[in-house]
């Protein structure tokens, strides 16, 4: 997919995070409905494939799904200060 298309940057971390894991989507949109957010296994598809933006609030329940820090879901690595 054309970047200059892309409706978010962190689907593709959403991705890695999920397969490292190894969870599915639909185990992945069950854990996040657990935590209280709806995106169903397709939204978490459009998600990955950067065709569906993605709200910080999402992201952030994405990342305590993953278990993962938030900015790992920006393809933020740890940075010198």
């Amino acid at each position: 997919m054309n970047n200059d298309r892309k409706k978010n940057i962190s689907g593709e971390c959403i991705a890695a995070g999920r397969k490292k894991s190894k969870l599915t989507q639909a185990e992945l949109a069950d854990r996040l409905r657990k935590a209280g957010l709806r995106i169903d296994r397709a939204g978490i598809a459009k998600i990955e494939n950067g065709l569906r933006s993605v709200y910080d609030y999402e992201l952030q329940a994405f990342a305590r799904a993953l278990n993962v820090p938030v900015g790992e879901m920006l393809g933020v690595k740890k940075q010198r200060i």
